[in-house]
């Protein structure tokens, strides 16, 4: 009896199968409940409050936001010497010294070299003595007509005292003998004019046989030896330089500005100017511009004066020179993969609808990473960066930010 009991008691206090089943199904629900609360916020918090669209793409978008753009130029750019010359001889001669090699240091005026002239020292005496004749002549021509000069002055004076006494050609013959005395005594101080100048000319060369440096700088080439024959140099000669002197502690950085730029070129413009070897980042200044465009290059030179005190950059070294040709402040701004460039800019904007939409915009400076935009979109605009062959305007998309792209990449 206990027993019939007791069984019905335990089935009664006994959970119910179907209600077990139905408490896990519960669950599974709340669980599938809260992780869709929680994907959903995620989708709307990343797709910047769009809704999720049933059968529409995916697509890149960037935000039209307000930026600070700088437009920059990076050109290749050679150093070189500030100054470089190739000495010659201004006199023919022997090189009886030559007193440097490459590498060395030199100042304004020291002698680099000396030539022997064995024939200048004996046309120097030559005029020397011509010159002391001149001088001989000019006394002799002086003291005839002195001489002259007395005779005809004493006959004009017998002539305006006592007409008629003196013959009248006497007095002609008198005034003519005078005026040749005049003119030989000009000639023979022409004489020693020239035979003065004729002497400096000798000595002037007899200097240039000492070649001296025109400027500071470092001896980067010598092309003679000691005993060689120099020839004078000149514009119709192919003599043999002596040395080629560069100045290397002041250097001209070229650099070749493209066409499309030389609007944007100022003398007095900063430039940032980088080197490999050794590493150096320093900032000059554009300190003149050529101008002109070469036609074979389609470029134009402009020059940065760079001090080079302590000789660590040497010329031919190439650098990088980052030119800055333009900043806006507050632009409006797009990504440069936004914009589609064919016959006009173009971009294409997600509507507040989800559809896209192709405008036309105006575009101003461009930097490496954006565009200015000067007309056609407004701020926080959704605009879809690349891909623009796969959609079409009117086309249903998901936008999510390029940054969140990126992430969930």
């Amino acid at each position: 009896m206990n027993e019939l009991v007791e069984e019905p008691l335990k089935k009664l206090s006994a959970p119910p199968h179907c209600c077990k089943r139905f408490d896990w199904r519960i669950i599974i629900a709340g669980l599938l409940g809260v992780g869709g609360i929680t994907i959903w916020r995620a989708t709307v918090n990343h797709a910047a409050a769009h809704p999720v669209l049933p059968h529409s793409r995916l697509v890149a978008v960037a935000r039209v936001n307000r930026e600070d753009l700088s437009q920059i130029l990076v050109c290749d750019a050679e150093l070189r010497p500030y100054q470089e010359v190739e000495i010659h001889a201004k006199v023919s001669g022997y090189l009886d010294k030559i007193q440097v090699d490459i590498g060395d240091l030199v100042k304004t005026g020291d002698v680099l070299a000396t030539l022997e002239v064995p024939e200048l020292q004996d046309d120097i005496r030559k005029a020397s003595a011509a010159r002391s004749r001149a001088e001989q002549e000019v006394g002799r021509a002086q003291a005839a007509f002195s001489a002259s000069h007395v005779a005809y002055a004493r006959l004009s004076a017998v002539e305006k005292s006592q007409p008629r006494l003196i013959a009248q050609q006497d007095l002609d013959a008198a005034q003519e003998k005078e005026q040749i005395a005049a003119s030989a005594l000009a000639a023979a101080r022409a004489d020693v004019d020239i035979a003065v100048a004729e002497l400096a000319k000798l000595k002037t060369m007899l200097q240039y046989t000492r070649i001296t440096a025109p400027f500071s700088g470092t001896i980067t080439e010598r092309y003679a030896d000691q005993g060689s024959l120099i020839q004078a140099g000149s514009s119709s000669s192919q003599a043999l330089p002596l040395v080629r002197l560069s100045e290397n502690d002041r250097l001209r950085l070229d650099i070749p500005v493209s066409v499309s730029y030389v609007g944007s070129i100022h003398v007095g413009d900063p430039i940032e100017i980088h080197v490999n070897i050794p590493e150096m980042t320093f900032t000059g200044i554009v300190a003149r511009a050529s101008s002109k465009v070469e036609t074979s290059t389609r470029t134009m030179k402009v020059q940065v004066d760079v001090p080079n005190p302590e000789l660590k950059l040497i010329p031919g070294m190439y650098a990088t020179a980052t030119l800055r040709l333009a900043f806006h402040k507050h632009a409006l701004a797009v990504p440069v993969a936004a914009v589609s460039r064919k016959s006009e800019a173009t971009v294409l904007v997600v509507d507040p609808q989800m559809k896209i939409e192709e405008r036309s915009i105006h575009i101003g400076i461009e930097t490496p990473q954006k565009l200015e935009v000067l007309s056609g979109l407004h701020e926080d605009e959704l605009v879809l960066v690349g891909g623009h062959s796969q959609v079409k305007p009117g086309e249903l998309v998901q936008p999510r930010l390029l940054e969140e792209s990126k992430k969930a990449e």
